[in-house]
């Protein structure tokens, strides 16, 4: 999923090392959870004191998770890099980490579009724990957030050949908006908890599926 115009405005910036955690650091988002194949899960929202933690995760993705989360080659966080994505307000922006074992598994992002209740988002999970559905666990986390600070809509872009991504939004309790152009699948979809159905549902390769009771 590309860098969003939120991610490049601090490009170039300059940064020390992390600060402390910030006074509205949202304790009640922190949870444990558990993922399709019975691992356990903690999730929990960012803080500035992770920054060397988001650096090493990065670095141990292989490069085609990082090109599908940037849709370029970036080996690297730059500094501003670091601080944008470390330093949040947790209100108009968020991410939340998924841990195992106190090692960051997984990354789950907001950035609201000013002055509207949107938000793009983005995830990216380390390559061994792909396919545990803790991107789908993530999706409805962040969602769960969004809603009480007054966010009603996600929109996302990923890749054509991202199939995994597009599974998770599709599969999700929410009805998913799509367009394709150019290889890039712009999603979007309310995230009013009203409008989200009961259950996952699981697609097969044709693009058809059941529905999946919910593993909330």
């Amino acid at each position: 999923m590309r860098v969003t115009e939120f991610e490049q405005a601090d490009a170039g910036l300059g940064i020390s090392s992390a600060g402390p955690a910030s006074p509205c650091y949202p304790a009640e988002l922190e949870c444990d959870v558990g993922t399709t194949l019975g691992t356990t899960v903690h999730v929990r929202p960012i803080r500035p004191d992770d920054a060397s933690r988001l650096v090493a995760f990065h670095a141990s993705l292989t490069p085609r998770s990082v090109y599908r989360r940037f849709f370029s080659v970036h080996p690297k966080l730059s500094e501003a890099e670091v601080k944008r994505f470390t330093c949040v307000d947790y209100v108009d922006r968020l991410a939340l980490i998924a841990e195992v074992d106190a090692r960051m598994v997984a990354v789950a992002r907001y950035d609201r579009l000013r002055g509207t209740p949107e938000a793009e988002v983005a995830f990216v999970v380390a390559d061994d724990f792909q396919h545990h559905g803790i991107a789908t666990l993530l999706l409805e986390l962040l969602a769960e957030a969004a809603w009480v600070r007054g966010i009603t809509m996600f929109v996302a872009s990923t890749l054509t050949e991202n199939r995994e991504m597009l599974g998770v939004f599709l599969g999700s309790r929410f009805d998913v908006h799509t367009n394709t152009e150019y290889g890039i699948v712009e999603v979007r979809f309310l995230i009013d908890p009203c409008y989200c159905r009961p259950e996952r549902i699981t697609r097969g390769s044709d693009g058809t599926g059941e529905p999946k009771e919910s593993e909330c």
